[in-house]
């Protein structure tokens, strides 16, 4: 069978990836096309469009991209008339994807949606497009299915697809004094800066977070640089702050790591699953912020804290961030904080609750079953 999958930044790249040699191992005829990335790609997926020319974020960032946007759509569209897919399958970034439902759907082409946008935090109404042009959602967290019950969507939980890729990294790993050593970090031990993907985000994120260097001499900060980010971007910000930057080494820095600032992101669930104490950070332009304000329905910001239903992280958003408010939060994780092992113990929790491994094989027999019914 012929999949078109859609991913449009990079963590869905990642989730996309292993969906793809869930497919491949599923239907050994598969042949796939995606718009993502490297990892898709690597999986043995045709890529089409790569994330990172269409990973606008907030809405000042969409806004100023408008015809970036609308030539995108265009084009994927054209493409999946001209592929002619069995089925369509959408991985979060709902802005695009669900512009994209609706022309497949209407165009006679099968629809799954894989990773559900985030209609429990905000924009609730758009579960009509949902009901009207997904034909199947599966969902990655387990306080999801409530959700979707409320609104008649019949939706099972299948596990987390992140538990397998950080247990395969970790499993994959070398001694932590090894990793130091091929990082180049063995001098000091280890705070964690995961500033975010797009260059919007650690514009706003990482300035804060280096104020933190100075409090903490002792300390090598490490940042965990993406690629399709270039170092002069990452310099800019840095000046002459004595922060190590490297780069496509996240998991390897987060599992050497006493103590991580992190941007709300997929990047608070990898360093739970982890083990890594962690500060949540997260600040935005002014548009953006006032509009979330407004239409954010969710109590937290962070994936740990959603799927626990409680703080175990603490998170500072926006104006609460800031350098009085970090070093309070930063000192409470760090080894002999008192915050840390309670922090630790959740963790363990978070984990029971996402469940065991082998959420995307398990996601990929089901959509290829449902497929062929």
């Amino acid at each position: 069978m012929r999949y078109f999958i859609i991913a449009g930044e990079q963590s869905g790249d990642l989730h996309g990836s292993n969906l793809v040699r869930g497919l491949v191992e599923a239907d050994n005829e598969a042949e796939i096309f995606c718009w993502g990335g490297d990892l898709m790609e690597s999986a043995g997926a045709s890529l089409l469009m790569h994330y990172k020319k269409m990973a606008f974020m907030g809405f000042a960032d969409v806004l100023k991209n408008l015809g970036a946007v609308a030539r995108n759509l265009s084009l994927c569209k054209q493409q999946i008339t001209e592929y002619k897919p069995d089925v369509v399958i959408f991985i979060d970034y709902p802005g695009f994807n669900l512009s994209i439902a609706k022309f497949a759907k209407n165009a006679g082409f099968r629809t799954f949606y894989y990773i559900s946008p985030k209609l429990w935090a905000w924009n609730e109404g758009r579960i009509k497009l949902i009901k009207k042009y997904i034909d199947r959602m599966y969902i990655i967290f387990p306080f999801e299915v409530d959700f979707y019950n409320k609104h008649n969507i019949l939706v099972e939980y299948r596990g987390n697809p992140l538990v397998d890729e950080t247990e395969k990294r970790i499993a994959s790993f070398a001694s932590k004094n090894e990793i130091l050593f091929d990082l180049g970090i063995e001098d000091k031990p280890v705070i964690a800066l995961l500033a975010g993907s797009r260059r919007s985000e650690i514009k706003f994120n990482l300035a804060k977070m280096i104020s933190m260097i100075h409090h903490f001499p002792e300390y090598r900060f490490v940042l965990a640089g993406v690629k399709n980010i270039p170092d002069e971007f990452y310099l800019t910000i840095i000046g002459n702050e004595p922060i190590n930057l490297v780069k496509e080494k996240t998991y390897e820095i987060l599992h050497v790591a006493k103590a991580a600032l992190v941007t709300s992101g997929t990047a608070t669930l990898e360093a739970a699953l982890l083990d890594t104490p962690q500060v949540v950070c997260y600040k935005a332009d002014f548009f953006s912020m006032v509009i979330a304000w407004f239409v954010i329905k969710v109590k937290y910001i962070s994936l740990v804290n959603l799927i626990m239903n409680s703080e175990v992280v603490k998170e500072l958003v926006q104006y609460d961030l800031n350098e009085k408010n970090l070093l309070k939060e930063l000192k409470a994780i760090l080894p002999g904080g008192e915050k840390r092992e309670k922090i630790l113990s959740d963790y363990k929790i978070l984990k029971d609750k996402l469940g065991p491994t082998g959420a995307s094989g398990r996601i990929a027999r089901e959509m290829v079953a449902e497929l062929k019914r």
